[in-house]
Parts: structure tokens; sequence; C-alpha cells
């Protein structure tokens, strides 16, 4: 999705939610709060799907005409209890993530996912480098217990 499919998306959301709004909060942050999980979720979206070329470009041929081979993972080699553990790990770790409170969830998925510097982070959430730094500790914390089962597991 472009950044355009997404505004429209927001705007749509903002319309069917309109009625859930109450003037106890600044319109600004209930509508921050659809824009965020939106792009929360695309952004999940987009790191889970896995796209490959059929068929290299025609400006990226191996020279020689021939067919160009593309490196792809041995999924092959895996059981479907590994592949299970490994989805439910996944869906662990979503929801670990989703229950952290707000500026710790904002900055891990800052940190981790969009790979932001700690100075980029701390100017978004409007905090100080070390807050912010204080902020990722607790966050990755909390996840450790919350997953510590996984992490014992290996």
């Amino acid at each position: 999705m472009e950044a355009q499919d997404l505004a429209q998306q927001v705007f749509v959301r903002v319309y069917r939610a309109a009625g859930t709004y109450r003037a106890t909060a600044q319109f600004k942050t209930w509508m921050f709060t659809i824009v965020r999980n939106l792009v929360f979720n695309e952004h999940r979206r987009r790191s889970r799907a896995t796209l490959i070329p059929l068929h290299a470009p025609d400006n990226e041929s191996s020279g020689s005409g021939g067919p160009v081979s593309f490196d792809l993972p041995d999924t092959a080699n895996k059981t479907p209890g590994e592949n299970a553990l490994r989805q439910e790990m996944l869906r662990a770790i979503d929801a670990a993530i989703l229950a952290l409170p707000e500026q710790q969830r904002l900055a891990i998925v800052l940190r981790r996912y969009d790979e932001f510097s700690y100075e980029q982070i701390a100017g978004i959430l409007k905090t100080s480098v070390p807050a912010t730094k204080s902020l990722l500790f607790r966050a990755r914390e909390t996840l450790r217990e919350t997953l510590r089962h996984y992490l014992e597991s290996k």
C-alpha cells in the first residue's frame, strides 16, 4: 500500500469510527491512534510477505542469456511441527509487543523494525535520549519475561 492509499484508509476508518470518539481525548490523539494501528498492521503484513519474482527483469540477466537463479531459503527441510512452533512464536511476539504500554511499544517498533536511531526515536516520542533508552530497556525486559519460555527452549 502506498502513502496515498494509507491516507485514504485512515480517513475511511476515522469516518467509520466517528461514533466512538469521545471529547475527553484530543481529536488529534484519537486520530493518531487510528493511524498508528493502521501503519502497524500494514508494516506487519508487509514484513511477513515474501515476494519472489518468477523471472528476472531484462536488465538483470546473467549476461549469457540463460536463466537466472535465485537464492531462496530452504523451507523444505522444516517439519510441520517446526513451522507450527515458529508461527506460534511469531503470534506470541506480536501479542507481547501489543501488550506493552504505548510509549514502549512505539519505541520498540521504531528501533527494531524501522531501525531508527535513539535520537530519531526521542524526537518522535518527544523525550530525551536517556528516557528513550530507558523505555527501550523496560520494553525489552518485559518482552524477555513474557517470552521467557520461548527463549529457554532454544
